[in-house]
């Protein structure tokens, strides 16, 4: 059986690498002989850190489905046209926003240097931080700290996208039309009802949709109704489930 793992609160929490116990759970299922494959918000870049190294070759999808990697190499990426992405930089000067922008490898940021934002982007130096207008190809965008949520929502929706609003917390994170982790997933080769998903968050609805068995940790009111199951966001509970898999017999549907 093939499972796919959402990172952030989902099997990792505030910023944290994976935990020991849950890593422990991760290699017992691929030593029965399952697949792990991780699909995240974030890119690339940013999930090598909270991984240990000898997962950095699994199949991984990253920000929301833009990038696909596969034994540590980049083998896919989707890119805002260029047209969206003049339309995007326009809405950030009218309303002079904070933004984490990315290419597939480096990234242009502004905002605080102490934003939680920050502190998740390329800790190990992997990358680059470079002008805006370095980056010719920018496949994901992170606007936060946004004041106005009603005026911006309005100007972004007004265009081509993905937009996932993130509660009341002021932040746009932004993809390409018709980009989303079920997307990258496919470029991966998996085929519906092939796979376990698990997930936390809105994002995480369309491998939810496309998956045998859905997990859903912790509560989300938008993604509850896509999910099989619900557990506690503890790692404690997240490995006893994993190691209920390893010897359970599965039948396709």
């Amino acid at each position: 059986m093939i499972f796919v793992f959402d990172l952030d609160g989902t099997i990792c929490f505030q910023g944290k690498p994976l935990s020991p116990i849950i890593i422990n759970a991760l290699d017992e299922l691929t030593h029965q002989g399952h697949e792990i494959i991780f699909a995240s918000a974030r890119p690339i870049r940013d999930l090598l850190p909270i991984l240990p190294e000898h997962m950095h070759g699994y199949p991984m999808v990253g920000g929301n489905g833009t990038m696909v990697a596969k034994e540590k190499n980049i083998i896919s990426t989707v890119h805002f046209e260029e047209d969206i992405r003049n339309d995007l930089l326009t809405i950030i000067h009218n309303y002079n926003l904070q933004y984490l922008i990315d290419s597939d490898w480096d990234y242009s940021y502004t905002g605080r240097e102490d934003h939680p934002i920050r502190r998740n982007v390329d800790p190990e130096k992997r990358a680059h931080q470079v002008p805006l207008e370095s980056l010719h190809k920018i496949i994901k965008m992170v606007l936060f700290d946004v004041s106005d949520h009603r005026l911006v929502l309005e100007s972004l929706s007004a265009l081509p996208l993905v937009i996932h609003k993130h509660g009341d917390e002021g932040i746009f994170d932004i993809s390409p039309q018709g980009i989303d982790k079920w997307d990258g997933l496919m470029r991966l080769g998996l085929k519906e009802q092939s796979y376990i998903a698990f997930g936390n968050d809105a994002n995480d609805i369309s491998m939810f949709q496309h998956a045998h068995t859905s997990i859903m940790i912790g509560m989300h009111e938008e993604l509850k109704g896509y999910a099989t199951e619900q557990l506690q966001p503890d790692d404690q509970h997240i490995a006893q489930r994993l190691l209920a898999f390893c010897n359970q017999p599965f039948s396709l549907i």
